[in-house]
């Protein structure tokens, strides 16, 4: 084995803990989430086992993260951001936010007539949504609204809601999603005060 590929493979382990941390998560839950015994994903961590690629692929995905970030993969020069999108309750997700933990960013893309019946739904986070093209129909607790380009909300998600289109046209928006408690802070620059 070479040098270059042996110090990598070495610096797995503390990048397998760190992610692991920054998501709050046990071995033990990790381990229920990929299937990996607790006692691999212990020695993987403190480097007493070699990872495989059959290891390294269900612990990227647990992560969220790509096999070339898990093992730091030297950059291939192409700057360009690869989204891989997600089908989900008739909706496209793209992914925005490309690390483990903390508030994560996604742009979602709602067909026409894939969501007419409102279901709303509950869950821990809180999330904030501002829509790019259409218009989006928000069920909100006693709420119903439609919300146009150039609109945000923001809402603690353990109220059932529901987000679908308000017209025969798609609807794009961001979200921005957070565990409970985390919120988005925004820095401004105070007016200067007239003299």
């Amino acid at each position: 084995m070479d040098n270059d590929l042996g110090r990598a493979l070495d610096a797995v382990g503390p990048r397998l803990r760190a992610l692991r941390r920054r998501r709050e998560t046990t071995l033990a839950d990790l381990s229920t989430e990929t299937g990996i015994s607790v006692s691999t994903l212990s020695r993987l961590e403190s480097g007493a086992r070699r990872p495989t690629l059959e290891l390294l692929l269900p612990l990227a995905k647990a992560h969220g993260v790509t096999l070339d970030e898990l093992v730091d993969a030297p950059p291939t020069g192409d700057p360009r951001i690869h989204l891989r999108p997600i089908n989900r309750h008739g909706m496209t997700y793209l992914p925005l936010t490309r690390r483990a933990g903390g508030i994560q960013a996604y742009k979602l893309v709602i067909p026409p007539n894939t969501r007419d019946e409102p279901d709303p739904r509950t869950h821990e986070g809180y999330e904030w949504l501002y829509v790019l093209n259409g218009r989006l129909r928000l069920i909100l607790g006693d709420h119903d609204v439609i919300l146009t380009p150039g609109e945000a909300a923001e809402f603690d998600t353990r109220i059932p809601h529901w987000f679908g289109t308000a017209d025969p046209e798609p609807v794009e928006f961001l979200s921005l999603f957070g565990k409970q408690g985390e919120r988005a802070h925004l820095r401004t620059t105070p007016r200067s005060r007239p003299t």
